[in-house]
């Protein structure tokens, strides 16, 4: 059974795209911008992820549980995966790797099956973000462009 989306998927679409645009306007926007892409995200993760064995958090606009394995009912789930909202749009849309993220220590991950690198980026978003970019006028298009061309070659 796939958890119930709280968040309207086309409001979180448009919200993933003016991130996709400009992250730093979008930060600057703070939770109406920041709020339904990172709850937007989350909820495709979980829905294409069914499960509770890990808790991915990203204060303080949501937390998800996903991934089947251990089921718990009370308290702290065995694995959690928690981040900021950037980071974490960042890893939906193939910006940034796992790995990168652990390594800036903007990810903190804990418990078994936390390491959800093979599951990022998210396919729909990376699609999403990268069209954005690539529609967006002005000279941060090419820029854009450039970040997402590697994904695209890659997967």
């Amino acid at each position: 059974m796939s958890p119930a989306r709280r968040t309207d998927p086309e409001q979180g679409r448009a919200a993933l795209e003016l991130w996709a645009r400009d992250p730093d306007a979008a930060a600057a926007g703070g939770r109406r911008v920041l709020a339904p892409a990172v709850r937007h995200t989350l909820e495709l993760l979980a829905e294409e992820n069914p499960g509770g064995a890990v808790e991915l958090r990203v204060p303080p606009y949501a937390a998800v549980q996903a991934i089947a394995g251990t089921r718990h009912t009370r308290g702290t789930p065995p694995a959690v995966v928690e981040t900021d909202p950037l980071t974490w749009l960042a890893l939906a849309a193939g910006d940034l790797t796992f790995a990168e993220a652990v390594a800036r220590g903007a990810l903190h991950a804990s418990g078994e099956r936390s390491d959800i690198s093979a599951l990022l980026p998210l396919p729909g978003p990376r699609r999403l973000v990268a069209a954005a970019r690539a529609a967006a006028p002005g000279p941060d298009a090419s820029a854009a462009a450039e970040r997402t061309a590697p994904l695209e070659e890659g997967r």
